[in-house]
This record gives C-alpha cells, sequence and structure tokens, in this order.
C-alpha cells in the first residue's frame, strides 16, 4: 500500500498513546522463558519483532523463522542453545539471511553451544542442538552489535560457569546493554561490570509481574513533526521520564532544534519555540536508530551538521545511510519516497509532507515492523492520509 500523505495547516494538536517499547519487551519474553516460575506482562509490545518472538518461543516445531526481526534472531540463537537435547533450523527473511551472525556464533560456540551454519558461513540461517552450556570467559567486540552481547547476557545466569564477557574497543548502542542488565537487576539477577569485563554468575530469575513503558524510539518521529510545523502542542502518554531506554534523550538532542518537552501528569508535552542551536557535529554512536528522524529534520530544516558513530548502519533493515540520502534528493522533484523494507524510513520521511507539501511513501505496511498505528495516529495530528496507486 502506498500513502499520500500531506497537511493542511501545519499546525499540530493531539493527544498520542505511544506503542510499548519493543525493546523492552523483546528482553522480558526471554527473561519469562528462562524464569522457572510464571509472572504476567503487562502492556507487551504489538509490534511485528515482538509477536514474532512470542511466537517463536511457544513454537513446537523445529524450524524456527522469525521474519525480519532481527532482534529475535539474534536473541534466539543464544535461548535456543541452552535447550537441553532439542534440535532447531533458525531462519529469517532474506535481509536477515544477508546479515552477519559469526560474532554472536563464536561467542556462543566457545560457551559450548553446538551451532553450524544451514547455508552461507557467517550468515543465518543456523542450525542449533541445544546442550547444557558450560560458559565461562570470552571476548566480543564492542563495535558489531549491542543485540549480540545483550543475546549473551540474558542467558548468562543459567550457564553453569556463568559468563564473565570481555569488551574490545568501542561499544555500539550502549544503552541497549545498559538497559539488558537493569533489566536482568530486576528480576534478581546481579552483575559486576568494571571497565570492559562484564561478570555475572550463575543465578535464578526471579518471577514479578511487569508492566512496559512506552517507546521513545517511537516518540523520535514526534519530536521530528514539532520541530517541522509552524505550531504545534503534542501529548505523548506511556513515556517513564526515568527511562533506561537510549533512546529517551531526544527530547534533548531537539531541544537545540527549537523543540520544548516536559512531564506533566505522566504524559510528555512537546512545544515549538524555534530557538535553534544545533551542533556542527554529534555522535550518534549510543543511539543510532535516531539517525533517520535527525537526518531529515536536519536536511528540512537546511542545517548542516557531521553526524558519527554509525557504523552499523549498514547491517540494519537496509543501509541506512545510503537509503536516507537516496530520498532525501527526491524531495524536491518526484517526492516519491521507497522504505525499502524499512519501518524507520516510512516514519521518518511522511513528516516531511509539513516542509514540502504532499509525499508519496510506499509500502507504508512496513511501520507494523515496531509502531502499527502510527498512520493512524499521523492523522489524530491532522495529517491527511490518502491511498494511492503510484
Amino acid at each position: 500500500m502506498n500513502y499520500r500523505i500531506s497537511h493542511p495547516t501545519k499546525m499540530i494538536e493531539c493527544e498520542i498513546n505511544l506503542p510499548s517499547s519493543k525493546s523492552i519487551s523483546n528482553r522480558l519474553l526471554i527473561i519469562q522463558s528462562l524464569c522457572r516460575e510464571k509472572f504476567e506482562i503487562k502492556n507487551l509490545s504489538d509490534s511485528d519483532d515482538t509477536i514474532s518472538l512470542q511466537s517463536a518461543l511457544s513454537n513446537t516445531t523445529n524450524t524456527i523463522d522469525v521474519g525480519a526481526a532481527g532482534t529475535s534472531f539474534r536473541f534466539l540463537a543464544s535461548y535456543l542453545s541452552t535447550l537441553e537435547g532439542k534440535e532447531f533450523i533458525l531462519t529469517g527473511t532474506r535481509r536477515i539471511q544477508e546479515r552477519p551472525i559469526k560474532e554472536l556464533v563464536d561467542a556462543l560456540k566457545n560457551l559450548g553451544a553446538n551451532i553450524s551454519y544451514a547455508e552461507k558461513k557467517g550468515f543465518p540461517p543456523l542450525k542449533i542442538i541445544g546442550a547444557k552450556l558450560l560458559g565461562g570467559k570470552i571476548t566480543i567486540e564492542g563495535r558489531v552489535s549491542s543485540q549480540f552481547i545483550s543475546s549473551l547476557l540474558l542467558i548468562a545466569p543459567t550457564l553453569k560457569k556463568g559468563l564473565t564477557l570481555n569488551i574490545i574497543g568501542e561499544i555500539v548502542s550502549l544503552p541497549y546493554i545498559e538497559m539488558t542488565i537493569k533489566q536482568m537487576q530486576e528480576f534478581g539477577i546481579n552483575s559486576i561490570w568494571i571497565e570492559d569485563e562484564i561478570k555475572i554468575t550463575p543465578q535464578k530469575y526471579i518471577a514479578r509481574d511487569y508492566s512496559i513503558e512506552s517507546d521513545w524510539s517511537a516518540a523520535a518521529f514526534w519530536f521530528e513533526i514539532a520541530a517541522l510545523s509552524k505550531k504545534c502542542s503534542i501529548k505523548l502518554n506511556g513515556l517513564s521520564k526515568k527511562s533506561f531506554q537510549g533512546d529517551s534523550k531526544v527530547s534533548k538532542i531537539f531541544s537545540l532544534l527549537g523543540v520544548t518537552s516536559f512531564f506533566e501528569n505522566n504524559t510528555l508535552i512537546i512545544q515549538k519555540n524555534n530557538n535553534i542551536n544545533f551542533p556542527y557535529s554529534i555522535s550518534l554512536l549510543k543511539r543510532p536508530d535516531l539517525y533517520q528522524p535527525l537526518m531529515c529534520t536536519l536536511f528540512s530544516l537546511d542545517l548542516d551538521c557531521k553526524i558519527t558513530g554509525l557504523k552499523t548502519l549498514k547491517d540494519k533493515e537496509t543501509n541506512r545511510i545510503y537509503a536516507v540520502r537516496n530520498e532525501l534528493e527526491k524531495l524536491n522533484s518526484t517526492k516519491i519516497i521507497k522504505t525499502y523494507k524499512d519501518h524507520r524510513m516510512a516514519m521518518s520521511f511522511a513528516p516531511l509532507s509539513l516542509k514540502y507539501g504532499e509525499i508519496t511513501i510506499k509500502d507504508t505496511g512496513v511501520v507494523s515492523k515496531s509502531y502499527p498505528n502510527y498512520w493512524e495516529d499521523l492523522q489524530k495530528a491532522g495529517f491527511i492520509i490518502n491511498s494511492s496507486t503510484h
């Protein structure tokens, strides 16, 4: 489905119930599966990625297809390796099969896992035979993927010798590793993190019911909308003021782009103030998912900024740097935007209709990966959305 998107007034006033955090949901589902006692998860994400992981964890066959869910694939690679005596083929879409997995597989093998490549070496699909993993001390590169590290940490308490993880070099998406550690702590798991080493001894997860906060990554698109509007008052429900989601820093970043935000009765209120004072360079090493909404905003406001810390973006749903550059070039001509099967492309480019007039977004269904109600929420904000055959 393609949509033509426009906004007649450029004035935004709305109240939005943001989707539940996909990152927290996915970690909790693994913790729930590793915990010996049952507990309830409230406000679980209804994103494709979380539904895919939930389905995989209740799967009774030995072939598990996660679709396009990269996080699910990485978390499951470790989790399935711990299920003694069970055999699995873990696979996904063609794009998943192009995303490197070697560093995670090597780390798991060093812990005693029985994993082999079903097709191309270093890439999915994987053949996994579950075993009682010994654990111990391993080394992993910090630059490859925070999801590899989180995947290993989640199973660490269940390993016979626990896990001592030595991380080499600069860590990408550090807040996501901190999120994993903090969530594990909330379920009774102690860890010691000194400099480049994380140590987790054998322990048991302790059950507790949990209600999941909304997704700060989804909030980023509303900050973009605020920055590009003439005037706005946007209320976002469900976010936590003291969140350990790394993308909660979006409020600080966009405060330099003329956007004010503050909490009132547990609701985040976003307003525009036109006070722009953005730096000439910024690193997104800790929060690369903000690249697309930020880059689209900077381009629309005609601001030059060198963005660094983007090493992992080539291995996401698409090569995000290439895709953004390609589509930004169309804004003064065709205004028909390809999404490259990437949810964040669709959600980052739709708000540009505030600046460039009517824009056509192709393959709009991709938003279901993380924010299924995105288009309905845009309509609440006064955007006009029509189906298009172009």
